[in-house]
């Protein structure tokens, strides 16, 4: 068999590419050193490989971000600092809207449950983890044996290094790796500008290019009340990319599917993103219509409203690319370029990986609805139902063996999930009970009114009489209460008569029974795709690189634009071309440019590139993302994708995607000459 770079094969059967396509979200630890070496005549020296890697960050609630000071001083995006702007905000003052900078350090603000990791060593554990799985194991066996052993393994690191502790699974089960993190959960808002140059073009332009987004916000980690000190940094670029330029995107992508065997993507297809783009069309037009009833509720919607918005499209986008003949055709060919010699080698007591997961696929498609109304809780839209189905399973599984807790609870994650539990942040009631109405209509929907589960749930009363009743009828909201009922325990728990904590206990039996059956279904799927990635590394060895965990990567791309109707599209915007767009639009939202930037027009320089696009390999999760020249310097902040790399999470293409990215210079000239932000400059500088 020829060893070709099978994913990027696969690009080139689509559109023409060549294998030399910039494809990959490469492990830290196995950097793609001799691909970069022929092809940019880079060198991946060890010393820049650490210092990227100490220097990025996973931020808890879904993107990345990246030290750029020795001080502690933190850059992602504004839609990644969004919740914390939110919980930080109030009627009052809007942070989210309005923007925030802390001239001094006692002015910045702590952010009440952010949590920070950074990555500090990796291990394989493959073969530990591997061994506990024997042959002739049921698959509740093999599951249980594998949850033992991962917990067990996570458990003595943690006790060993202090740090947070996580085993990964990798090539769907291929190989599982050691991820020791540094954790920070003091984290202090320095600086956000306004929501309407943070988020410039709306959903109209989400996923669009050009762009002329601002989509930047400033953290500062803190340990014992003081700055951390940060010796490995990512120093500012002066200069930024020019077109043509090697870069280098380090960030926690979170999921792609391009080695999912064509049986599971086209279940994907036929019933999981049907199912999903269901669930957020009708979230997103309950969010509309909550916004539009007072400005309050608008902002009490607007990070729940993005959120659910961008998930819509670019899920969307996804499905597009799934009904694609020509996509699933290319991964039918590419599939039996392993397939076919790994069968006909098959012994004849042995069955097909392939047949197997096509069988699971038909297994969850019998209950997978179910189970992602009742244990995904999509019936069930609401921080205070989240909050009580954890203490309730809390209380039953912390008296358990690390080995025999559900994944969540294990010894290694406890104290991030304590974290997110006590917070602090207001909880508001008003969209408490809309979206548990909505949600519980969703469940009925998707059921229908006589099913017991729904007839159950409701309790006798209608959606949103049942959604009032349940909200208005807890204390959760009150983190002293939560911490009440974590500390008692069981009993506690079990004799509450809050009834967020009653609804949980009355659907917990069913959804528990529901999520093992999955679980189940997923080790078959696991134990099968381990024989498949064996054969890829047999054939391929690891330039095949695994999908995405929202776990850290390397990916690196050339700075140049792209042809769309015959119209060349350049690599980089322009700040004036943020105000020709605004003019064109005669300043409607979503393409109003806020007062400051008006006012303060003739103080900027035009010509200043605003965002600029890379053919880095990027995906969700990379949001807030550093993007790096040679030198290790920021040059940029990832912050979206255009349309055209949304189907990147099946197949790379670099013929008009395009990840885009927030230019350093940009950030410099704002900071300076319309928020008045000399210090931050000067940190930045320094």
């Amino acid at each position: 068999m020829s060893r070709v770079f099978v994913p990027a094969l696969l690009a080139a059967i689509l559109c023409g590419s060549s294998a030399r396509a910039d494809e990959g979200m490469w492990l830290l630890n196995q950097p793609p050193r001799k691909l970069l070496e022929e092809r940019y005549k880079f060198t991946v020296e060890p010393a820049w490989l650490e210092r990227v890697q100490k220097a990025s960050i996973r931020f808890n609630n879904g993107g990345s971000g990246s030290f750029v000071s020795p001080d502690g001083l933190i850059v992602t995006n504004h839609h990644i600092g969004a919740d914390a702007l939110q919980k930080l905000g109030s009627k009052d003052r809007n942070l989210y809207r309005d923007g925030y900078y802390a001239p001094t350090r006692d002015q910045e603000l702590k952010c009440p449950d952010l949590e920070l990791n950074v990555l500090q060593s990796i291990d394989d554990v493959t073969p530990a983890v591997q061994a506990a799985v024997t042959p002739g194991m049921t698959p509740a066996q093999a599951l249980a044996a594998r949850r033992a052993v991962i917990a067990r393994i996570e458990k003595e690191a943690q006790a060993a290094s202090g740090l947070r502790c996580d085993v990964v699974t990798l090539y769907h089960g291929g190989l599982y790796h050691l991820y020791r993190y540094q954790k920070y959960t003091d984290v202090r808002l320095v600086m956000a500008p306004e929501h309407d140059i943070a988020f410039f073009g709306g959903d109209a332009d989400n996923f669009e290019y050009p762009r002329y987004d601002l989509d930047v916000c400033f953290f500062r980690a803190y340990a014992n009340g003081k700055p951390v000190k940060t010796e490995n940094y990512l120093p500012w670029s002066a200069t930024g990319p020019k077109e043509g330029d090697l870069v280098f995107v380090s960030g926690h992508p979170g999921t792609t599917n391009r080695l999912e065997t064509l049986a599971r993507l086209e279940h994907r297809r036929d019933h999981v993103l049907p199912s999903t783009l269901q669930r957020l069309r009708f979230l997103e037009a309950l969010l509309l219509q909550f916004s539009e009833r007072d400005p309050e509720y608008a902002r009490m919607a607007k990070g729940d409203l993005f959120r659910v918005a961008n998930g819509r499209k670019a899920l969307s986008g996804q499905y597009q690319g799934l009904l694609d003949p020509a996509i699933l055709k290319a991964k039918a060919k590419i599939e039996q370029q392993v397939r076919g010699p790994f069968e006909a080698n098959l012994a004849r007591d042995r069955s097909s990986p392939w047949k197997l997961i096509a069988g699971v696929q038909r297994q969850y498609a019998e209950f997978e609805r179910l189970h992602d109304l009742l244990e995904r809780g999509d019936a069930f839209e609401s921080r205070l139902f989240r909050i009580a189905r954890h203490l309730v399973r809390l209380a039953d599984e912390l008296p358990k063996d690390d080995a025999q807790r559900l994944p969540e609870y294990r010894s290694a994650g406890i104290e991030s999930l304590k974290f997110q539990l006590f917070s602090p942040a207001p909880i508001p009631a008003a969209l408490e009970r809309v979206k548990l109405a909505g949600s519980l209509s969703f469940l009925a929907e998707n059921l229908g009114g006589a099913h017991p589960l729904v007839v159950k749930v409701l309790a006798g009363k209608g959606p949103a009489a049942r959604a009032a009743d349940l909200v208005n009828g807890s204390r959760l909201a009150d983190p002293q209460v939560r911490r009440r009922l974590f500390d008692d325990g069981k009993k506690s728990v079990a004799t509450s008569t809050d009834a967020m904590i009653q609804l949980a206990r009355l659907i917990d039996d069913e959804a528990r029974k529901l999520r093992t059956r999955h679980a189940e279904l997923q080790e078959t799927e696991r134990q099968a795709y381990a024989a498949i990635s064996k054969a890829l590394f047999d054939s391929y060895g690891t330039s095949v690189p695994p999908d995405a965990t929202f776990t850290l990567r390397l990916a690196f791309g050339v700075v140049k634009g792209y042809d769309e109707d015959g119209k060349k599209i350049p690599f980089t915007t322009t700040i004036g071309g943020a105000f020709e767009r605004a003019d064109r639009q005669e300043n409607r939202a979503p393409f109003a440019l806020p007062k400051r930037w008006l006012d303060g027009k003739d103080k900027l320089d035009l010509a200043t590139p605003f965002n600029f696009v890379s053919t880095a390999d990027t995906i969700g999760g990379n949001s807030g993302s550093p993007v790096l020249n040679r030198q290790g310097e920021l040059v940029g902040i990832n912050f979206d994708r255009n349309r055209h790399g949304l189907v990147r999470n099946f197949v790379y293409t670099e013929v008009q995607a395009r990840h885009v990215s927030v230019h350093c210079l940009a950030v410099l000239e704002a900071l300076r000459k319309l928020y008045d932000a000399g210090p931050l400059v000067k940190e930045l500088l320094h």
